[in-house]
């Protein structure tokens, strides 16, 4: 039954190739950055989900399942491209954008930005073709959101 609920995040299209969904693709971008810095903090974990959740509206049960694959598939992730790319076929510069924004809410849940933290999220920001200014401003929008 496991298996069968995980198949709803992976679309299994192309010969032998594995194609995720949205869901899986933005879960594994946000374990990215739960990791970049080598230490992971409970509140970085608490960021993940409530970030994850404004971006899937899942049962608590099904949730859980979801962020524990998005951090397996990163673990095992080569590169980013695999997930920015089913991101850019399938969202719209305003749901990228708030993808970028909630990497930014992870980065400072510790309240410190590591360098890696940040090249991170540039790259990924690249890869959805997200405008330097929208990188900026959803930063400063976070680190504004801290500070209050």
């Amino acid at each position: 039954m496991l298996k069968s609920f995980l198949k709803l995040f992976e679309d299994s299209k192309g010969a032998g190739k594995r194609k995720y969904t949205v869901e899986l693709a933005t879960a594994a971008l946000f374990s990215e950055i739960v990791t970049a810095d080598q230490k992971v903090t409970q509140s970085e974990r608490d960021e993940y989900h409530r970030q994850l959740q404004r971006h899937v509206n899942l049962e608590d049960e099904a949730m859980a399942l979801l962020l524990e694959e998005g951090r397996i598939t990163s673990d095992n992730a080569v590169d980013l491209v695999q997930f920015t790319q089913v991101i850019n076929e399938q969202c719209d510069a305003e749901e990228k954008r708030d993808v970028i924004r909630s990497l930014w809410a992870i980065a400072f849940a510790d309240e410190s930005l590591a360098p890696l933290e940040e090249s991170t999220i540039r790259r990924v920001a690249d890869l959805l073709y997200v405008p330097h200014s929208q990188f900026i401003k959803t930063k400063l929008e976070v680190v504004d959101e801290k500070t209050v």
